[in-house]
């Protein structure tokens, strides 16, 4: 892994703007010239007063270059400034950009592994914090660092020791920050922690807030919310005031430039080596090296609010991916076979999978049914490598799905999970995922096949209806259904269902299945499935249990074979009936 330093990481993300960054530096150091023309105006005027030759033409005169040396710096300033932020925000977006590819090519596990809220912060708070330090960092950063150059040389050139004498404050402010931030990289590191951590706690609250409202833990779950945020705020405050004492004594020191300057100018002009004008031009020019000071001063803890958000990006920048490979391989057909398959969440933790050995010819109907926690849908996942396996071989049409490009092997599985995403747009948009570039009547056709026509038409908007954000103006089949014309519109030749009935009441459990069967015509299919009367036509069920296959044949062979699969099959068909006589009856009342 390469190591950047700060500034180098910031910029690699800036080949888009670095136009705009030139730019902003050339205005930036042009606004600084031009500030200094007030300076030289008023040395002019003081001058003519000392010297006896003050007119009202040439203070006038002298006086309109300074307003317009005042002047030109503000429009080049904002010129600087306009664009440092223009590409400060397009760093922003390359950032993210990076980031959301990054999380594209990772191992799923690697993602949802992390909290929402830790990816939030990262993304969303943390890149935040880059914006406006970057922005002001050109513009102000070149000016004040040229300007008290700039003032400091000039006052060399009128006396060397009244120049050092300005400065005598610096080297003590100095002393003092760095006292106080001696523990500040440990602190910082712990306020970051602190904020992630409260982050996290403060979202899965809000996203948790049905299940605690449902089952009344309100004053549990809002008790360690609440002490997630008193924890931080604790934690801050101590830290605030352990440095508070130093932090005014600085603030109160670094700005005072005369504390120097002024007896020694004094003895200076006592000894008659500085004029009158020439001693007060020094007091006028020390004091504008005050705000440029105080600016580096506040410029170190933005800083170290890039380095810190620049570290999580890195972090999850040069984390692992999945290797893919860049050539479009050809198939022949579509078997999928698992060649003694293992698999581990992590390296401490027990297989999820254990030595499997499976084939699913083309155009055959698999299902992987067994008790939960079995096994099920990390296989469904494997095969479409969400993660890549620890032991054995996965292929598909003779070839290792390593050796197939992530962007083929997504083109040719259509994978619809238990609970499926919709995004906040119409549902035309939705369905329309599956293929991009459908016209709006394949996407009717989609829908017509997948039987969602029907309860979409109902909608106030039809198909420009808003799914609402996550589909939650939708029930949980009407999304399923959605699904599967998403699935049905990519038209891919490998359909894994992973628990696509979970929702199905039996009031539409018919027209899911309708839907299924349109989908998967042709196909060599894979679900898995909790209900099992919706995989009796099965070429093949496996039962798998504790990541092991145990048994594996036809309905009818595992009914007359396999106690445990003859036991989960009177469940079902026990529940089913339980279902339907129960709705039977809420219907009747």
């Amino acid at each position: 892994m390469k190591k950047r330093g700060t500034i180098g990481s910031v910029l690699r993300f800036a080949s888009e703007c670095k136009g705009k960054l030139i730019f902003s530096v050339i205005m930036a150091v042009i606004s600084v010239f031009c500030g200094l023309l007030p300076f030289l105006g008023a040395y002019r005027i003081i001058m003519m007063f000392f010297d006896g030759n003050a007119t009202p033409t040439g203070i006038f005169e002298w006086a309109g270059i300074s307003a317009l040396g005042y002047i030109l710096k503000l429009i080049f300033y904002g010129l600087s400034t306009s664009f440092s932020h223009i590409s400060a925000y397009q760093i922003l977006e390359s950032i993210r950009t990076a980031l959301c590819g990054k999380f594209m090519r990772q191992p799923l596990g690697d993602v949802i592994g992390k909290t929402a809220g830790e990816l939030k912060s990262i993304v969303v708070d943390r890149v935040e914090t880059i914006e406006l330090p970057l922005a002001h960092a050109i513009p102000e950063g070149i000016s004040n660092l040229l300007m008290p150059l700039c003032v400091f040389g000039y006052m060399i050139f009128l006396d060397w020791r009244a120049a050092l004498a300005s400065l005598i404050c610096v080297p003590i402010g100095a002393v003092i920050y760095a006292v106080m931030m001696r523990n500040y990289s440990s602190q910082y590191d712990k306020f970051m922690k602190a904020s992630a951590r409260v982050n996290g706690v403060i979202v899965e609250y809000i996203e948790g807030i049905q299940v605690i409202k449902a089952f009344n833990r309100s004053s549990g779950s809002y008790e360690k919310y609440s002490n997630a945020v008193r924890d931080f705020r604790d934690f801050t405050l101590d830290w605030f005031k352990s440095t508070w004492g130093l932090m005014n004594l600085g603030n109160a020191v670094l700005p005072s430039t005369l504390l120097g300057l002024l007896p020694a100018g004094v003895l200076l002009y006592t000894s008659g080596i500085l004029t009158p004008a020439e001693l007060t031009l020094c007091i006028i020019l020390s004091m504008s090296i005050i705000a440029p000071v105080s600016w580096f001063v506040v410029m170190v803890n933005d800083y170290k609010s890039i380095q810190y958000a620049i570290m999580d990006v890195n972090t999850v920048l040069d984390s692992r991916e999945l290797e893919t490979k860049k050539r479009r391989v050809e198939f022949e057909n579509y078997d999928i076979k698992l060649d003694n398959v293992s698999f581990a969440y992590n390296d401490d933790s027990e297989n999820a999978v254990d030595g499997v050995n499976v084939r699913m010819p083309q155009n055959s109907f698999t299902a992987l049914v067994g008790p939960s926690g079995g096994g099920k849908s990390t296989i469904a996942k494997l095969i479409a490598r969400f993660w890549d396996v620890n032991g054995g071989a996965i292929s598909i049409g003779e070839h290792n799905v390593k050796d197939i490009p992530q962007e083929q092997l997504s083109e040719i599985i259509s994978y619809v999970a238990q609970d499926n995403f919709l995004f906040n747009c119409s549902i035309l948009e939705n369905i329309r995922l599956g293929d991009p570039k459908a016209t709006d009547e394949q996407v009717y056709a989609a829908a017509r096949a997948a039987m969602c026509d029907e309860f979409i038409v109902k909608l106030e908007n039809g198909y420009d209806s808003s799914a609402g954000e996550a589909g939650g103006k939708l029930s949980g089949g009407e999304r399923q259904r959605i699904a599967i014309a998403r699935a049905i519109l990519k038209n891919a030749p490998i359909v894994i269902l992973d628990e696509a009935t979970a929702f199905t009441d039996p009031e539409n459990e018919a027209q899911i299945q309708q839907s299924i069967s349109n989908l998967t015509k042709g196909k060599t299919l894979l679900v898995i499935a909790h209900r099992l009367s919706t995989i009796k036509s099965a070429d093949n069920i496996i039962l798998l249990e504790n990541g092991k296959i145990i048994a594996q044949g036809t309905q009818e062979e595992l009914l007359s074979s396999n106690e445990l699969y003859a036991k989960m099959w009177n469940a079902h068909i026990g529940a089913k009936n339980w279902a339907a006589n129960n709705s039977e009856v809420s219907v009747n009342v």
